[in-house]
């Protein structure tokens, strides 16, 4: 389940002093490291330190914080101190006490704060005690000479650009013009967007609605993305007007164009290949009666699809199997559609997630690529003449995206390429474009990044 990302970074509060939190963020970015998923890290680290929810949100935004700045962070500890740290604890707290050091941090804390909070943590934790006139004496030489931050910013793409530098160089050989601005993109906090459930709720009558509330937001100007509302301000689910009643889903305006691509009409087949979280599924139910069936190899992840229609008051059949290996399921009916929002690199979310970028290795994006061919060889002999399939990744490496849709164009003569919105990079309005119309250049509405490919089958 992926973590969501809060509006901003929860303060101490005054029972919980920044020092906790400082612990709890390095003991998270030290299992990013050890290749955990955030989503599995948060969880257990709370479970096993017995936090409330209040430690937990903290811990979960610094450590947002931290990811986004983790590559300036390591670079600036390499520089103070060139001989390896230990423990490893040791290095996250320190990293995670520069990385909030940096002009640019988007935890406004005193530097002297910061110092000593850091300092504190080692002596409350039995394995750092010994660490504690290393750790004041290595961060007061850092805030003594912040002047040497943009040199040591400068000196690697990994520490200028927040990402390792296989990633920052495929973005710029496959986005010679926009590269800078996918990677400045990642570093800004997304705007929380929102999915109107039309059979409930028209979305002007929701946007009263949250108006109301004093949640303004904004409606896209795209016919694909009719159901689409963007808050101007993040919140808790639980303070969505009728959320409960399904009347409105969190989802990603890039997310949003899929349902409307695939344009399933009444009492169609639908295969959703790869369904779980379950958002596209309850999107496609949304807007048409059709008999769906929501096919995901993870039982557990499949769950959590029949949550959401639960809760949407939507139906549609479930079974946990394996997409790539159609005898173990199929009935030998034809779909008249298919979704294959296939596994991927996440590349296109990591602003959302940034433990993504972190995670990812280069060797991964062939061996996906290698995974979604397979999914597309299984799934077209199931798609009746006639019939559509939408390939999907939240991804922005061509490897995953343009070039897998070309390679399957190349092998099947009977897949005929339908006009789709192909790359979407991912976009966020700069924080003071206040203005309905933006200028020339920027971004229209938030959005992840996406690619969309939709082939009919020649009748």
């Amino acid at each position: 389940m992926p973590v969501t990302s809060p509006s901003q970074p929860t303060v101490p509060s005054a029972q919980r002093p920044l020092w906790r939190d400082l612990i709890a963020c390095a003991q998270l970015i030290g299992a990013v490291k050890a290749g955990a998923s955030l989503s599995t890290a948060l969880p257990q680290a709370a479970t096993r330190g017995k936090w409330d929810a209040s430690q937990r949100g903290a811990a979960q935004a610094l450590s947002f914080a931290v990811l986004r700045h983790l590559g300036t962070a390591r670079a600036l500890l390499a520089d103070l101190q060139p001989k390896p740290i230990h423990p490893p604890l040791l290095r996250d707290v320190l990293q995670t006490a520069l990385a909030l050091l940096l002009p640019d941090a988007p935890a406004h804390y005193a530097a002297h704060t910061v110092v000593n909070q850091a300092v504190e943590a080692c002596k409350r934790t039995p394995s750092l005690r010994h660490a504690q006139g290393f750790a004041n004496a290595l961060l007061r030489r850092f805030v003594s000479r912040t002047a040497d931050i943009e040199a040591v910013r400068m000196s690697t793409l990994e520490a200028r650009w927040n990402h390792p530098d296989w990633w920052v160089q495929a973005l710029q050989s496959a986005y010679p013009a926009d590269w800078q601005s996918v990677l400045e993109v990642a570093q800004r906090q997304p705007a929380m967007t929102l999915r109107v459930n039309p059979r409930l709720q028209s979305r002007t009558a929701y946007q009263a609605a949250l108006a109301a509330c004093g949640l303004p937001c904004t409606a896209p100007d795209d016919p694909l993305l009719d159901q689409a509302l963007i808050l101007k301000q993040a919140v808790a689910v639980e303070r969505l007007p009728g959320f409960e009643r399904g009347w409105v889903s969190v989802q990603d305006a890039a997310a949003q164009y899929a349902a409307a691509l695939l344009d399933v009409q009444p009492g169609q087949r639908v295969l959703d290949a790869c369904a779980a979280p379950g958002g596209k599924t309850a999107h496609l139910l949304e807007r048409c009666d059709c008999d769906l069936l929501a096919l995901d190899k993870d039982a557990q992840r499949l769950r959590r699809v029949e949550d959401t229609l639960d809760r949407l008051g939507l139906q549609a059949r479930t079974l946990a199997a394996d997409a790539a290996h159609p005898a173990t399921w199929w009935d030998g009916q034809p779909f008249d559609r298919i979704l294959l929002d296939a596994p991927c690199s996440a590349s296109g979310i990591a602003r959302r997630h940034p433990d993504i970028r972190w995670l990812r290795r280069a060797a991964d994006i062939p061996a996906l690529a290698a995974t979604q061919a397979a999914l597309l060889d299984a799934l077209w002999p199931l798609l009746r003449p006639g019939g559509k399939l939408l390939y999907v990744t939240c991804s922005v490496f061509p490897q995953e995206g343009v070039e897998q849709a070309r390679a399957f164009l190349a092998r099947y003569a009977d897949a005929i390429a339908s006009p789709a919105p192909g790359q979407l990079l991912p976009q966020e309005p700069a924080p003071d474009q206040t203005g309905d119309e933006p200028g020339p250049g920027a971004a229209i509405h938030s959005q992840d990044g996406f690619f969309y490919a939709l082939f009919t089958k020649a009748s």
